[in-house]
């Protein structure tokens, strides 16, 4: 008897939160777990992995149930701007710090989609720079440099 995917688009993402939760199980195996209540470097990546496997084998069972779309075409214009903002971002903390960085982040990913507009970008930019320095920087106290001044 052989499978019939009704709902390809979750059957693949299913597999790959599979593979991506897997492989930090793996990757995280390294690291000492430690206890529930003294957890160790390995824990929370552990726990995590564990939990993106079981979402994803859920995910890609209920598309054998349940229809859905068939899978489009592949949009190469937006996965190579996504991919260029992330790189750029990493490329810039260091350097511009973490403002800029993020700044760029947005810009260039706004520019993947046709139906990004610049009133709504611009407030999103300034709602997620804020949310970056307050939770890493200021929460975290982690040692960003965020202006390349600073």
């Amino acid at each position: 008897m052989a499978l019939h995917i009704r709902h390809p688009k979750d059957f693949y993402a299913g597999l790959i939160f599979v593979a991506a939760g897997l492989f930090a199980v793996v990757i995280g195996r390294e690291y000492s777990l430690g206890s529930a209540t003294r957890m160790g470097p390995g824990y929370f990546p552990a726990l995590l992995g564990w939990l993106l496997t079981i979402l994803g084998a859920i995910i890609a069972l209920r598309s054998l149930a349940i229809d859905g779309p068939a899978i489009g075409r592949i949009g190469f214009r937006p996965l190579i701007l996504i991919l260029a903002s992330m790189l750029a971002f990493a490329a810039l903390l260091e350097a511009a710090g973490l403002v800029i960085a993020t700044v760029a982040l947005i810009t260039i990913g706004c520019l993947a989609t046709a139906e990004s507009r610049v009133r709504e970008s611009v407030p999103l930019t300034v709602a997620l720079v804020a949310v970056a320095l307050g939770l890493f920087v200021y929460g975290l106290g982690l040692p960003l440099k965020v202006w390349p001044w600073s």
